[in-house]
Order: C-alpha cells, then structure tokens, then sequence
C-alpha cells in the first residue's frame, strides 16, 4: 500500500499541484495517515517512512521538491493543505518556515528530552533530526594539517588562490556566515569574508561534492564542504569517488574556542495539519534510537541524539567539538549573512 500512495504523491509537485487546482482533496481518516513534504531526496527519507508505517500501521503520504519549492506551497495552500509535517535541510530554512507561519508550536516533552536545545526552535516549531559538520578538507600531499586552525584562519597570505567553496547563494554557506556573526560580530565577519573572496581558487561554482572533486584534481589545496558529501565518496563503489576520497584529510576547525560549525536537517508539524496525532508519532519516531542510528549509517550523517551510534564510517573522520550555538541564530542572521556576503565580492 505504502509503494501505490508513494508514487501517486511523490510524482511531481507540478501533478499535485494541478490536482488541487481541479479541487482534488485527499481522504483525511483521523491519524491513521500521514502527509510529508520533503526536501530530502526520497532516497534519504522513504526507508525511515516504510519503517514507520510497517511499525505503526499509520500510512504514510510523501511529496518530495526543492526546499523553497515546498514553503512556497505550503504559504500557498494555507488552511487547505493536505501536509502534517515539513522536512527540510537547514536550519536557516527551518527558520523561514517558522517566519512564514506555516509551522505549530509542539509541546512534547520526549521530543525535547531528545533533541538538545541548540538543535531545535526555541519555541519548539521545529527540530533537528540529523546534523551535520561544516568543515575543511584538504589535499593530503600539499597541505600539512598542522598549517590549519580555524575557519578565520583561510584568510592568511598563505591560502592565497588555494581555497574552492561554493557561492554566496548557497544556504549552508549562508549559515556558515550567519553563525559567525553571531560569534565575531557583522565588521569582523565581513572582514573574513573579504579574505576568503581574495583566497578564492576559482569562481564559485557546483556543489559541495563539485569542491572536493576540484580539490582532488589539482585546482585546489582546500575545500569547504559538508562531511556527509565525503562520506558518500568514501563509500562509494566508484574508482573515481575512491580516488578523490584518498586524496583528501578532514580537519576540524576552531577546535580550541567555539568549535566546528554544525547544522541540521529537521522537521516540524504544519499549522494546519489534519493529523497532528500521526504527525506527531512520526516526528519521535524519526529521533528514536533505531532512526538517529540509520542516518548515520546511510546518510553519513551525525544523530542529534546522543545515545545513538555512529557508523565506522564517521567514526573514522575523528571526534571533535561543536560549535554550541543555538541554530536558531542561523535563520535569524540569514539576511544579515546574505548581505554581508554581497558587499564582500562573494558571488
């Protein structure tokens, strides 16, 4: 039944928009569905929702798009929209689904217990279901690791035209800035990030997956990059991803103040969900220990809850200390961050 539902929602928003264009409605039984927006690809969401529906009996409904995509539709549909629940990555989108009033305050005390404050909304509209680190990678045989320290650091003459990174569009890096504004301050941050522009290898451009394949060949000494981007090239069956992988180090940055900056992937219940119940159920299910173990495993990424085990995969990246800043801050100095980066060349 799961395999029928998820084809018939997840097949393009393009569809479910034209349906509901044509006054389509979905069934609504009292919780025992469940309606999912995704910004996660389906690969990285639907085996954790086969799970929950196999365990609970509650069917579970996924549309998957682009995270902006999804908010638009979500303002859009307003009281008339059939989701319960919204996935997203980063907390500065997470933020804006929270600002764009699409989301509900949730009193649940095992989901508080679960996730660490730092990792969802201060008025619990949201929260992290898995997080991942920001950090340096490096060309093994031309940068020694002992050269590296801190994010603030990549400004020194040395980095001059050796660092690949993604655009100023990019929300992880958005978040990046916006976590150091709120560390260091607006002046101190633009004068990084006037730093960094002037280290710049090339223009940015690609993905994070694109900056360690460039660090690899030869067109930069370091990359800026999510782990989970190297884990995948790690545990991929390709010569090629096993090449770049080989390649490069990860180093921790900021370990000796503040610590590495981290972000997340999380969820929260729509204002106007038609299951809150079966929402609700799923949304603890997703921080369960079983659930937090399978991102790790599949996604390479880390568990926001600290029981959960990690997969030798990440266990062999090392441990290291987090930036403790409530991500909150991240969506709240989003703009601040985007035109900072603006003034300073970040393109």
């Amino acid at each position: 039944m799961f395999a029928l539902r998820l084809r018939r929602w997840s097949r393009s928003l393009c569809l479910a928009a034209l349906l509901s264009g044509i006054g389509f409605t979905p069934a609504y039984a009292a919780d025992s569905e469940v309606n999912v927006y995704s910004a996660r690809k389906e690969a990285l969401i639907l085996p954790l929702l086969q799970r929950f529906e196999k365990e609970t009996g509650i069917e579970v409904n996924l549309v998957t798009g682009k995270a902006d995509a999804l908010l638009k539709r979500l303002e859009s549909e307003g009281r008339s929209t059939p989701a319960d629940v919204f996935i997203t990555v980063d907390a500065g989108r997470l933020q804006r689904a929270k600002e764009a009033g699409v989301l509900r305050t949730l009193d649940n005390t095992l989901l508080q217990q679960r996730v660490p404050a730092a990792m969802r909304d201060a008025d619990n509209q949201w929260f992290g279901m898995s997080q991942r680190a920001r950090v340096i990678f490096y060309v093994k045989d031309k940068v020694d690791p002992a050269e590296l320290s801190t994010y603030e650091a990549l400004t020194d003459d040395q980095w001059k035209g050796r660092i690949c990174i993604r655009s100023s569009g990019n929300i992880y890096n958005q978040s990046l800035v916006a976590s150091m504004i709120e560390s260091r301050g607006v002046d101190k941050t633009e004068a990084w990030a006037r730093g960094m522009v002037a280290n710049f290898a090339r223009k940015p451009a690609g993905g994070d997956t694109d900056q360690l394949r460039a660090a690899a060949a030869g067109q930069c000494d370091i990359a800026i990059a999510n782990t989970y981007y190297f884990g995948r090239l790690v545990n991929s069956d390709k010569p090629e991803d096993q090449k770049v992988a080989k390649a490069l180090g990860v180093f921790w940055p900021n370990q000796a103040d503040r610590g590495t900056h981290v972000n997340v992937s999380g969820a929260g219940i729509t204002k106007h969900a038609k299951n809150p119940a079966a929402a609700e159920r799923l949304l603890e299910y997703l921080v369960s220990a079983e659930s937090q173990a399978w991102y790790a495993e599949v996604n390479n990424e880390y568990p926001v809850v600290a029981d959960a085990r990690i997969s030798d995969t990440l266990k062999a990246f090392g441990s290291f200390k987090a930036d403790s800043l409530n991500l909150t801050k991240l969506g709240e100095n989003n703009r601040a961050a985007v035109e900072l980066m603006d003034r300073a060349g970040w393109r």
